[in-house]
């Protein structure tokens, strides 16, 4: 049996590959700006975050620009409190997974 391909793509904050449904999709579109994309088939350009809520803190952060870097725009007031309100609903950490923290150097305590 040949095994389906899964697309991969990459969490704008944590940088960590996942396959495709396993992220959230963020589209900015012509008519409706910037929003979230439960399908992720909506037209327009689009960037990916983790389904973890540390993901998003660091994406919308106040001096971040990451989203705003990815989809080549940038996020007004109204479409960043839009996206920290579905952020809300998003557990704290999936699994273990997040932002990757910095390694700890070797004779370092913590």
């Amino acid at each position: 049996m040949r095994r389906k391909h899964v697309p991969q793509r990459t969490c704008v904050a944590c940088r960590q590959v996942r396959n495709k449904r396993d992220l959230v999709r963020i589209v900015r579109t012509a008519d409706a700006g910037v929003v979230v994309d439960p399908t992720g088939k909506r037209a327009g350009r689009g960037a990916y975050l983790c389904r973890a809520r540390a993901c998003w803190e660091v994406a919308l952060a106040p001096r971040s620009r990451l989203l705003d870097h990815a989809l080549k725009t940038t996020l007004s007031d109204a479409e960043r409190a839009a996206l920290r309100a579905f952020a809300q609903s998003l557990p704290a950490q999936v699994g273990g997974e997040g932002v990757a923290q910095p390694p700890v150097a070797a004779g370092a305590t913590a």
